[in-house]
């Protein structure tokens, strides 16, 4: 399938990214890492009752355009589109997420990326809202990957194919499993569909946003904002809807109010021209 025609420069800015466009390894760990540091994972409109769009368009209009996030399927399916525009062979995969970060795994319904460059294959992943990645994870390799203050391991398993873990003092922290077998357009409609209306859908029952920082992470819930950092960690509760909506200005640049209880209401979204970067 030809990639669309997508707008690379107004993507580019959007990002901050001013590295080369060929595809090779430096520009896919540039973009991923651009990617990763500016775009919030948020999941407001499936909060909201609203219809995601998995069409490449769509996901550009709302993240680049008017300056929004996503989660999983829009953030990895927006970064699929501009790989393959810049000439990247890109294999769309489908993970099961570790429960309490241990190793029992649920259904497939987070989306993640092979991309190949000259002699190597990288797992990429731009929407994973748990300590995810902030650049690629070479494939095949059985070394720690380090990135900034994170330590990643991935290992394979004969039921599972490989497993993602984030090393810490605590001990090691499962992401998630896969495997290499391709997915289909129809098997992420399928995934999307249960992950944002399934009642017990994490993501249908809190407001989440949040954003690795080169220190750690900023993490918005209807509780409370916590933000990770070589000082530790700050957790302040959120009091009231205005201090939610204060507080995802602040942090994420995204004025999208709509009253606690009223899901499904018209949201009222103004462009996050510019965002103050953690």
């Amino acid at each position: 399938m030809n990639p669309p025609e997508l707008n690379l420069g107004a993507y580019f800015e959007r990002v901050g990214y001013t590295g080369g466009t060929s595809p090779c390894q430096e520009t896919l760990h540039g973009l991923h890492q651009a990617h990763t540091l500016s775009i919030p994972f948020e999941n407001l409109d499936v909060y909201y009752n609203k219809i995601i769009s998995l069409d490449p368009l769509s996901l550009f209009k709302k993240i680049v355009t008017l300056g929004r996030g996503g989660y999983c399927f829009e953030m990895n399916g927006l970064f699929a589109a501009v790989l393959e525009t810049l000439g990247f062979k890109v294999t769309p995969l489908l993970a099961r997420v570790a429960v309490d970060f241990k190793r029992t795994f649920g259904p497939k319904t987070h989306q993640v990326l092979m991309v190949e460059t000259p002699g190597h294959r990288w797992i990429a992943d731009v929407g994973f809202g748990k300590d995810g990645i902030i650049r690629p994870i070479l494939l095949d390799t059985p070394e720690d990957q380090y990135q900034f203050s994170r330590t990643f391991r991935l290992e394979k398993d004969p039921r599972f194919g490989y497993i993602l873990g984030l090393l810490t003092r605590e001990g090691d922290r499962c992401q998630y499993a896969f495997t290499l077998d391709p997915c289909s357009e129809a098997d992420y409609l399928m995934s999307n569909h249960f992950t944002s209306t399934f009642p017990e859908s994490l993501f249908v029952k809190q407001r989440i946003c949040t954003i690795p920082t080169r220190e750690g992470r900023i993490t918005l819930t209807d509780q409370h904002l916590k933000i990770d950092s070589k000082q530790g960690r700050k957790i302040s509760l959120i009091t009231n809807e205005k201090d939610f909506q204060a507080k995802l200005k602040q942090y994420f640049g995204l004025d999208l109010p709509c009253p606690i209880g009223k899901k499904g209401m018209p949201v009222s979204i103004t462009p996050a021209t510019s965002r103050a970067r953690p």
